[in-house]
């Protein structure tokens, strides 16, 4: 365990990162790459939003340094498209511009989510500075992802392992126990009245506790993921939990999926598990609705209660991975880990968590007309799905489509 953890940080350590630089005029693009040359990093250059937006699909983006006054798109409307997709939400945005460097274009730049506004010509060693800050925040936020892998991994090992010794070695002793019983009460009429009532309760203890250690290995691992499938996996998981918390539970689910891997199949049965056992615990809802969808790019899950919903002061901060919960933070992180996302909706009517996640497609040929830089490529790609639930505030939502440079973009009102 130590070696593979160790290898996987010093690997991510010697990779270099990439920073995307956003400019119009190709001069400006050469000068930041001057500056930042001995950082040692992978730079690279682009010269409009729609071109940015493509990048940052094809590429894992520590930093981007964007100029604010391009034609077509501008560098503001570039960073709050950026920022309104659920994969980028995080990715620090520097704008560097020598015209918009009043005090409202830069708290309009912050207010866009950008982390730093610098004044053309910039400095080099004071730029060289906060990339490098930059850059090694990445790093070690890439070290403790991978520290989250491969805790995730060894907990659903763990898991599995506990449950085939709870089958095998308990499971089994209990077996014969209960077969030894059944040759004692056989011959309980030769007992007395209190002893055959004791040896009674003593098999009925038995089952109790047989059918106890069966469901809590089930729990820890259920044997028809791997045997079966999702599909029977989650339907015995939902009946059986119907049956123990008395909440009528639907579930909608395809009988087969296609690309999806082991780790993907149990991903989505371990976040049924974590809404469903949230739901008993603190929704006080009577029914809960599970819907798993797939089309050719994606797999949505969508788990529904009818409950009291979550105070709006604790939905406020489940952005913040600091103040949430063990559980919304295992869910959040096996999809990251698989390319998915997490989105929470909630009011005094009930809780909605709806994840997506990316499968394989077979590809498919576009028409001529939608070949090249359009607007829909750069957010769909091979994860165009997420873009059906993006940008993720309902106001965005609604944004009349306006053709801007023969691409079709959604702008706010």
């Amino acid at each position: 365990m130590g070696i593979i953890e160790s290898s996987s940080v010093f690997k991510i350590v010697d990779e270099k990162i990439n920073i995307l630089m956003v400019d119009d005029q190709p001069g400006k693009l050469l000068t930041y790459e001057a500056m930042l040359g001995e950082l040692g990093e992978n730079l690279i250059k682009v010269h409009s939003g729609m071109e940015a937006l493509e990048h940052l699909l094809k590429n894992d983006i520590a930093l981007v340094l964007m100029d604010v006054s391009m034609p077509g798109m501008d560098g503001f409307e570039t960073a709050q498209m950026i920022h309104e997709h659920p994969r980028f939400q995080n990715i620090p945005i520097v704008f560097i511009s020598g015209i918009h460097m009043t005090d409202f274009d830069r708290l309009k730049g912050y207010q866009h989510g950008a982390v730093d506004y610098l004044s053309v010509p910039a400095v080099p060693e004071l730029l060289r500075a906060k990339v490098r800050v930059f850059a090694e925040l990445h790093r070690k936020t890439q070290q403790l992802e991978a520290l989250n892998a491969r805790m995730t991994t060894l907990q659903d090992e763990e898991r599995r392992r506990i449950a085939r010794e709870l089958h095998d070695s308990v499971g089994q002793l209990l077996a014969a126990v209960s077969m030894n019983s059944a040759l004692v009460e056989a011959e309980s009429h030769k007992l007395s009245p209190e002893a055959a009532k004791g040896l009674h309760e003593n098999a009925a203890m038995v089952r109790e506790a047989t059918k106890e250690i069966r469901t809590i290995s089930h729990l820890l691992h259920p044997p028809l993921l791997d045997e079966a499938g999702l599909a029977s996996a989650l339907h015995c998981y939902v009946e059986g939990f119907s049956e123990r918390s008395k909440i009528v539970a639907k579930l909608d689910i395809p009988q087969s999926f296609d690309g999806l891997c082991k780790e993907m199949e149990l991903s989505i049965f371990r976040m049924v598990q974590e809404c469903l056992t949230n739901i008993h615990r603190h929704a006080g809802s009577p029914t809960a609705a599970i819907r798993i969808t797939q089309d050719e790019a994606c797999l949505r899950v969508e788990i529904e209660d009818a409950g009291k919903g979550i105070p709006p002061e604790k939905e406020s901060l489940f952005g913040l991975s600091a103040h949430t919960g063990v559980g919304l933070r295992g869910m959040r992180e096996r999809l990251r880990q698989l390319g998915g996302t997490l989105q929470i909706q909630s009011n005094g009517h009930g809780t909605q968590v709806i994840a997506t996640l990316p499968v394989a497609r077979t590809p498919v040929v576009a028409p001529p007309e939608a070949v090249g830089s359009g607007l829909s490529e750069a957010l769909g790609g091979s994860v165009a799905c997420q873009s059906r639930t993006e940008p993720s505030s309902p106001q965005a939502r609604s944004w009349p489509r306006k053709q801007k440079g023969g691409v079709q973009v959604s702008t706010p009102p």
